[in-house]
């Protein structure tokens, strides 16, 4: 089940138009890498955590050599692998030269299991982190009400994302796959792109 939060937000591609409701998810937990581990031994059963780990080590290895020989790597459902080059721009194509170059990125295309997974998943609306925070304050403080839109408006100390207490949503994105950006849910000042 995934939780979400609706905020209103404003697209910055269209500033004049009226701010419009999103959903944004709430991460439930982060799970290190030895607890994914874990989960994939103890679900299969067959493999040991040590064998698990091992599989998917040599895999990013591999993966890497193999995209920094040019090639692209077909994952089956998991999805494709390629590369990407970041340049900046040279006034003619006898100045570009490898200098040029900045950046070299991953590109990851979806499989047909990770293309969309609205159809395959429950949805269920709560109130944005800092809503459940400021609730959370007023009963321990024994106040009857709490001003939402004042919390809203007041900034926080953003907690930190390790471990699973963190209460903090470190995903972005939207039910209708709108919203491309991160960030966290502390407000509905948010921007839309």
């Amino acid at each position: 089940m995934i939780n979400y939060s609706v905020f209103l937000m404003k697209n910055i591609q269209k500033p004049d138009e009226p701010k419009r409701a999103f959903a944004k998810n709430q991460v439930n937990e982060v799970w290190s890498f030895d607890k994914f581990v874990k989960h994939i031994s103890d679900h299969n059963g067959v493999y040991t955590c040590g064998t698990v780990k091992g599989v998917i080590a040599d895999m990013c290895d591999c993966l890497v050599e193999q995209l920094l020989n040019g090639n692209k790597i077909q994952m089956g459902e998991l999805g494709d692998f390629s590369l990407s080059l970041k340049s900046e721009g040279a006034d003619s194509m006898t100045n570009f030269t490898v200098r040029n170059i900045k950046e070299v990125k991953i590109i990851f295309s979806p499989g047909k299991d990770f293309e969309n997974l609205v159809n395959r998943t429950e949805f269920n609306m709560v109130a944005s982190r800092v809503a459940q925070s400021a609730t959370l304050k007023a009963e321990k403080t024994g106040l009857k009400t709490v001003d939402l839109e004042s919390v809203k408006k007041s900034p926080t100390p953003k907690p930190s994302t390790e471990g699973s207490d963190s209460g903090e949503s470190t995903g972005g994105g939207t039910a209708t796959g709108s919203n491309t950006g991160g960030g966290s849910d502390d407000g509905e000042e948010m921007e839309h792109n």
